[in-house]
């Protein structure tokens, strides 16, 4: 007979569990795989299928054709424990048990009129990464179901203005601009701040019984007069579509009031905090990777979340990242951290699938995607890595020392924006010259001073 090993002897030598007086069966009595059993004598595999099947199963009883992709994917999990563990305790998983209940057919279109959620894009991912649906860009296309939501309680006059606004002027802008961008922005936060900003101002409107019609330039200025942060000059957007549509005369929104840059960390933090990024071992492999990246080459974070082993470029003697069309020369220290990220297994999520995605440096939660921005901002801030003012502290840096094409290639930012810091960078580092100067010209009529002093009092 043959049984699984289960410990050493004095020895050294493996034995099984009835030589060591253990009588328990390390084989599953369902398929006959060793191993150690999960419950009532079967292995983990075994439950795990059985599983699946009760979360996937129809009214009829039956996996549909259309989630037997899903069905493969969940059941070959590499590691079954975790997987049945997610299983469990998932409010993921209560929510497509419930969908897969209800007996419809599982769509974009049935997810949209479900309440915008965080379970609610994570089943919509799973099912994309396992090809059941087809792969949309997320951050635009779910927008709609975010308004329509947001309409559910305001007058229909709005909700008639704010539909085409949305659908026929922003997100076909955002479509075309997404359809050329080789690392994609989060555009959904800008365009739900627009639209939301448009509902107030109707909102304002009805307050004061204004009418479409009615709005002179005297209206929009109380409005940006009224405001308490730079949110209400997004109503540009807005009245923008309105005059294009002949539904208001033409009207001016004051440009935002242009600001240097702000909060920006200085060299001896930034250093700091780049020499605790490349020596603390107790902080995680990709906080130190991707806050190294930041105090360094201040990258977007969009650029940041958004690297693959690809971006990595390794020599005989140096390593490079490959920023936008330029390498940049990594210290051996933070080398050797990308290279473990690279390389390192991905254990979330625990899926297969039958046309893989790219792999990235910082996988994300949600199957098949990178970490979110604001995931991978709130992460190297909880561990003491401002990303704002480090970003900040690396691009005042780079642009003392680059042109604005490249500072822009490299760190995914617009041109214009580009232009601002350089011009920034270096009417700074004038003014610290022109201080330096004063200084030393100070420090040497301070010296002729009292050399000359020094005469007068000399005995004769």
């Amino acid at each position: 007979m043959v049984q699984p090993l289960i410990a050493r002897g004095d020895d050294g030598a493996e034995v099984c569990g009835p030589c060591v007086g253990f009588a328990a069966d390390y084989t599953c009595k369902q398929c006959g795989r060793a191993g150690n059993p999960h419950s009532r004598g079967r292995c983990a595999h075994c439950v795990l299928a059985e599983r699946v099947n009760a979360l996937l199963a129809g009214p009829d009883g039956t996996i549909t054709p259309q989630l037997e992709p899903l069905a493969a994917a969940l059941t070959d999990a590499p590691s079954p424990f975790p997987a049945i563990q997610w299983l469990k305790e998932s409010p993921n998983t209560k929510l497509l048990a419930r969908l897969v209940a209800e007996g419809h057919e599982l769509s974009h279109e049935l997810l949209d009129e479900l309440p915008p959620s965080r379970n609610q894009r994570y089943i919509r991912q799973l099912l994309v990464h396992t090809g059941i649906l087809d792969e949309r860009n997320e951050d635009l296309e779910r927008i709609p179901g975010w308004l329509e939501h947001e309409l559910a309680d305001r007058p229909a006059a709005h909700a008639s203005l704010a539909r085409p606004f949305l659908n026929w002027f922003l997100l076909r802008r955002a479509r075309e601009r997404a359809a050329h961008r080789r690392h994609p922005a989060s555009a959904d936060r800008d365009l739900r701040r627009r639209v939301s900003v448009a509902l107030d101002f109707l909102a304002w409107m009805d307050q004061r019984g204004l009418a479409l019609a009615d709005l002179a330039q005297e209206h929009i200025d109380d409005w940006i007069a009224g405001a308490t942060s730079q949110r209400r000059y997004l109503i540009r957007y807005f009245l923008k579509w309105t005059t294009s549509r002949r539904l208001t005369r033409e009207l001016t929104v004051p440009s935002i009031p242009r600001q240097e840059p702000r909060d920006l960390l200085d060299d001896d933090d930034r250093w700091r905090l780049l020499q605790r990024c490349l020596t603390d071992d107790a902080l995680p492999a990709d906080v130190r990777a991707g806050g190294a990246i930041t105090l360094l080459c201040g990258p977007s974070t969009e650029r940041l979340c958004h690297l693959t082993p690809e971006n990595l470029k390794f020599g005989d003697k140096y390593a490079h990242l490959v920023l936008g069309r330029h390498l940049v020369l990594l210290p051996p220290r933070l080398a050797e951290l990308l290279r473990r990220l690279a390389e390192q297994p991905q254990l979330r999520p625990q899926l297969s699938r039958a046309h893989p995605g790219p792999r990235w440096l910082f996988p994300g939660m949600v199957p098949g995607k990178p970490i979110s921005t604001h995931g991978m901002t709130q992460k190297l801030n909880r561990h003491g890595i401002p990303v704002r003012t480090a970003r900040n502290g690396a691009l005042a840096a780079l642009a003392a020392d680059l042109p604005s094409p490249i500072l822009g290639d490299v760190t995914g930012m617009y041109r214009h924006t580009a232009l601002r810091w350089v011009a920034y960078a270096r009417r700074d580092w004038a003014e610290y010259l022109a201080a330096r100067a004063e200084d030393e010209a100070a420090g040497r009529k301070g010296t002729e001073e009292r050399r000359l002093k020094g005469c007068d009092q000399r005995p004769l």
